[in-house]
């Protein structure tokens, strides 16, 4: 494991080591947003039968142009089994979704016509052959490709394969996640805070954020700084999960204890520090196929680690793509940093320019809760001037 490595080192360190979860077979309802681990194939054919895409009159085109005037013989609403043969002079009487009757190939809409006792006159001197009528498998036939593997389910694709029959789908899961949360300081909002605590506030953020991509089975933990009950809680949370996220205790202080509960959980670590700012101390390693993310303890480093190195992580565990979205737009103001080191600043996009607002410290979220964006001025970059293109990564609303 080298150490200080760069951020899209990082990015290729995750996509090289992460693959998709294991697939497992849901019922359709409960597949919503998660992707396709296989191809679907349609089990038969949409729509099975002739259908009538109006509510009007359906006939033989031949027998209309051969008799004119057509004779109505009987009603076909939607829904209806009786097999129906319809006589070359005769039309009958049809309801959108019905199934055509055996010998009518044409149905005209019920405002083009006139109806006479039992006597039907067409109106409509454009209608054409077949038309109103959806033919048989014109959408799907069976056993052809429905869906391909890596399809998100959409609400549409769901309702799509539920008209299909289709009762349950292999898909790529969502991970279950741990937050674990580390620090003698930390105290439980609600609670009276003592001389020297701070509120806990990174596992709100996370499970937050995590809920916004609509990964919800997250457990949550919070240990002092022992490094035996760290080592235990850590254990328990890889038995338990695919992900776990570790929140402080992250850099090299006498109270940083989650590099040593890593290792002793058998973590083989990946990468500890990356070249910006904020979140420098990002720890990442892997127990098998279970990632663990130690993240800083600072609000603003581990949302920062969080959507730039944990999401591509779990987009890659589902499938899904829930990377931000990059552009490149011009800032609207200059600045000045050292070179050597990324800085993500927070940043609000007004559509055109992006600006850095104040307060960029990791410890404080205010201007985080007002951020839009955030701007990435590169390592080797040491001046940015007004107009200047920059990286932005937009934030979720």
């Amino acid at each position: 494991m080298r150490t200080m490595i760069g951020t899209e080192e990082a990015g290729a360190i995750i996509a090289a080591h992460v693959q998709p979860l294991e697939a497992v077979v849901l019922p359709l309802a409960d597949a919503a947003r998660l992707v396709l681990a296989e191809d679907v194939m349609a089990p038969l054919r949409i729509p099975a039968f002739p259908q009538s895409s109006m509510d009007g009159y359906a006939f033989s085109f031949a027998g209309w142009q051969a008799h004119n005037t057509l004779h109505i013989d009987g009603v076909v609403p939607a829904g209806s089994n009786e097999q129906i043969q319809l006589q070359p002079q005769t039309a009958t009487r049809i309801f959108t979704g019905a199934p055509v009757p055996h010998g009518a190939d044409t149905v005209v809409m019920q405002e083009k016509v006139h109806v006479e006792g039992s006597m039907l006159h067409i109106l409509d001197a454009q209608l054409q052959l077949g038309a109103n009528v959806r033919p048989a498998g014109s959408e799907m036939e069976a056993g052809e490709l429905a869906l391909p593997k890596g399809s998100p389910l959409s609400a549409a694709a769901v309702g799509f394969l539920a008209g299909l029959g289709i009762t349950q789908v292999p898909v790529v899961p969502n991970p279950t996640i741990t937050i674990i949360v580390t620090g003698n300081e930390l105290q439980q909002p609600g609670r009276p805070l003592a001389y020297g605590q701070v509120y806990e506030s990174n596992s709100f953020a996370l499970t937050t954020a995590l809920s916004s991509v609509h990964i919800t089975n997250v457990a949550g933990r919070q240990v002092h700084d022992d490094p035996a009950a760290l080592a235990n809680v850590l254990g328990a949370a890889l038995n338990e999960s695919d992900v776990v996220l570790l929140t402080g205790g992250v850099s090299v202080g006498d109270y940083d204890f989650v590099i040593g509960a890593a290792t002793q959980n058998g973590v083989t670590p990946l990468f500890h520090k990356i070249k910006q700012r904020p979140g420098k101390p990002l720890f990442m390693g892997m127990q098998g196929k279970k990632l663990v993310f130690g993240l800083p303890g600072n609000p603003s480093s581990v949302l920062t680690c969080f959507y730039l190195y944990v999401l591509p992580a779990l987009s890659r565990l589902t499938g899904r793509g829930l990377t931000l979205k990059k552009l490149q737009v011009p800032l609207r103001k200059p600045y000045k940093k050292a070179a050597g080191i990324t800085h993500f600043l927070k940043g609000a996009w007004d559509g055109q320019t992006a600006i850095p607002l104040n307060a960029q410290e990791s410890y404080k979220m205010r201007s985080f809760a007002q951020a839009n964006c955030l701007i990435q001025v590169d390592e080797n970059i040491e001046t940015c001037v007004e107009d200047d293109l920059v990286t932005i990564h937009l934030l979720p609303v």
